[in-house]
């Protein structure tokens, strides 16, 4: 190859090779609903219209959201919990799973203890007063810490046995308990950590309103193997959290292809909410735009 078609080449190849995350930067971000339920925590945008979540629901709504989540929304008070629900119902928005129970230097669910479910039982009480109150459909549990000094397996059968304790007050309403698998590394000691560990529990508790919170950062992490993973738990996934990786940012900033994702998940007819569980690359104003940015451009997947 001579030096002129070399040079050619490499300056073709460079164009081809500008990263997703320049590309994710100049994409249009004028507002227009987004194919897939991406959920902003409540209070993403600060920069733009302050904390207040009222006004952040307001702005993701214009930028084509159709769904948030908030982590803390049993810990709300019943007026502002009343106020969520009513302008989401206005802006005809979803509401992702809040974190019911997630106490991580706990060991809890893995011992067969009726103090166990003495504790659990008043706080799946409150989680349902949040649901009848903010129409929220899921809600969050990690099951906390392993033993050391008890055997895998007993430990598993008093996870099921524990969550189906659950079921008995989640039925009653039809709120759905997904279950988060986190990553042993940025989490030791947790109990639950891999997709397929969620789908073999939720498999033995076997009730419709115990599934599986898929957290792609953390099971990217974890297991990798992300797609053939969603299809192998299919029927057990209730919700997905988002997160690239490494650094836990916005999509495009990292490894995982969000595009492809996206497009797999769409294609499979998924019509529950995606929450947005990660921080930002940027600092202010710049930064939350670029968040917008890099889900417009992996919403813009071709179907």
């Amino acid at each position: 190859m001579n030096r002129r078609t070399f040079m050619a080449s490499a300056m073709a190849a460079g164009a081809v090779g500008m990263t997703v995350q320049q590309k994710a930067a100049g994409q249009d971000s004028t507002p227009g609903k987004f194919k897939l339920k991406y959920a902003p925590d409540i209070t993403r945008f600060s920069n733009h219209v302050g904390k207040d979540p009222i006004e952040n629901i307001k702005f993701m709504a214009d930028q084509g959201f159709t769904a948030v989540f908030d982590n803390g929304l049993m810990g709300k008070s019943p007026s502002q919990q009343e106020a969520i629900r009513k302008e989401l119902e206005k802006q005809n928005m979803d509401l992702g799973p809040f974190v019911m129970y997630a106490d991580f230097g706990a060991t809890t669910f893995v011992l067969d203890k009726k103090e166990v479910r003495d504790m659990i039982k008043p706080i799946l009480d409150k989680a349902v007063e949040t649901q009848q109150r903010t129409g929220v459909k899921t809600a969050l549990l990690v099951p906390g810490r392993f033993d050391n000094q008890l055997e895998w397996d007993y430990q598993t059968a008093n996870v099921v046995d524990n969550l189906r304790f659950c079921m008995e007050t989640m039925e009653k309403t039809n709120l759905i308990m997904v279950l988060e698998p986190l990553n042993r590394w940025n989490h030791p000691g947790l109990f639950l950590t891999g997709i397929p560990q969620a789908y073999a529990i939720c498999r033995a508790v076997n009730h419709n309103c115990c599934k599986i919170v898929n957290d792609m950062y953390h099971q990217q992490i974890t297991e990798g193997n992300l797609i053939p993973n969603i299809d192998r738990a299919w029927s057990e996934i209730g919700a997905f959290h988002v997160g690239d990786n490494p650094g836990r940012k916005e999509p495009t900033t990292g490894e995982i292809n969000y595009q492809n994702i996206f497009k797999h998940i769409y294609l499979k007819g998924y019509q529950g909410v995606l929450c947005l569980e990660h921080g930002i690359s940027k600092g202010g104003k710049e930064g939350e735009q670029a968040f917008i940015n890099a889900y417009r451009y992996c919403d813009n997947f071709a179907v």
